[in-house]
């Protein structure tokens, strides 16, 4: 009897934590934030042709992310990876940095290695260009920016960047929203020195 008492309060035992993990489990979902997926801007590669947008499921990333492209029939696209994980301010910048990629050519280009020189630059370039469209299409530019800066600081920092990584491309945004030129000339004088090059 004694035996048996035993393993029912171990067998109860096990059972609150089972219930107690399980609990603790359902609210940490609950307190992972999700957002609503923001509408894809308006957007065209440097030859005129339509840029589609489509959503993919990410189970495994920590944040929005995209990818410009060209899919298997040759036409150009922006795939959106996870955007509910991240608020729409940085939905928005990732969409308009992606869109930069077409509409400077980058996709049709040869992609430079990964971290060279030159793939800095084009993506210094997709961050200026979605920062002066988000600068140009809202009426309260100021407070978007700061979102989009704060927002894109933590998820570089969740998937690990450096400190000098994630601030070296906050000072290059910051510094693209103070200049005098719209997105529109900005890709034009991109476009222009790379006809001459």
């Amino acid at each position: 009897m004694k035996r048996t008492l035993t393993f029912l309060t171990l067998c109860g035992f096990e059972t609150m934590l089972v219930i107690a993990f399980a609990t603790c489990a359902a609210l940490a979902q609950e307190t992972t934030p999700s957002y609503d997926i923001a509408s894809p801007p308006a957007c065209q590669n440097n030859k005129g042709e339509p840029v589609r947008f489509e959503n993919q499921i990410s189970p495994k990333a920590e944040s929005a992310a995209g990818m410009a492209r060209r899919d298997d029939k040759g036409a150009p696209v922006i795939y959106r990876f996870a955007y509910a994980k991240s608020p729409q301010s940085l939905q928005k910048f990732i969409d308009r940095h992606e869109c930069a990629h077409h509409q400077t050519g980058d996709i049709d280009r040869p992609h430079p290695p990964r971290n060279s020189p030159d793939h800095m630059m084009n993506e210094s370039i997709a961050d200026c260009i979605a920062i002066l469209r988000m600068r140009d299409e809202t009426t309260d530019s100021q407070a978007q920016i700061q979102n989009v800066t704060m927002a894109l600081r933590q998820a570089m920092d969740v998937v690990g960047f450096p400190p000098s990584t994630i601030d070296s491309r906050i000072s290059n945004i910051d510094n693209c929203a103070q200049k005098s030129i719209t997105a529109v000339e900005f890709i034009k004088a991109v476009l222009d020195h790379r006809a001459t090059n």
